[in-house]
């Protein structure tokens, strides 16, 4: 019984991850998924977030503020970090060329095995203040 209690709570933080667009902190997984999960606990969103991101399927986008965000969609894309709200924003819109994980690859002589590519500024919400 405590195993199914156990993945019934790791599925749900994989769950709440693969449908936000909000790229959330785990302290924000754990106040969204509590009232629904009365026994959950910090640390099991925080263990859970550290395994997803080593099994690959999450990713740990940036530290904004403090505070580390996570992204359930782990395929190349771009984001936009806005410097006045904390917004993490996906820029679906642009392409990350498959040419910049090759010049990365030959620059550094290395296995590129993963790319992240943000942008910060100031977002269009906030410029609207």
């Amino acid at each position: 019984m405590a195993g199914a209690k156990h993945f019934r709570k790791r599925d749900a933080i994989l769950d709440y991850l693969k449908q936000s667009k909000a790229h959330p902190s785990a302290e924000t997984i754990y106040t969204d998924l509590k009232p629904q999960i009365s026994d959950l606990a910090i640390g099991t969103v925080y263990r859970n977030l550290n395994l997803f991101k080593q099994q690959g399927l999450a990713a740990s986008i940036a530290t904004v503020n403090g505070t580390e965000r996570f992204d359930g969609n782990t395929a190349p894309h771009v984001h936009f970090l806005c410097s006045q709200c904390d917004a993490v924003i996906d820029l679906d819109e642009i392409a990350v060329p498959a040419s910049l994980s090759a010049a990365a690859q030959c620059c550094s002589g290395g296995s590129v095995q993963g790319c992240s590519l943000s942008f910060t500024g100031v977002c269009r919400e906030c410029l609207k203040k």
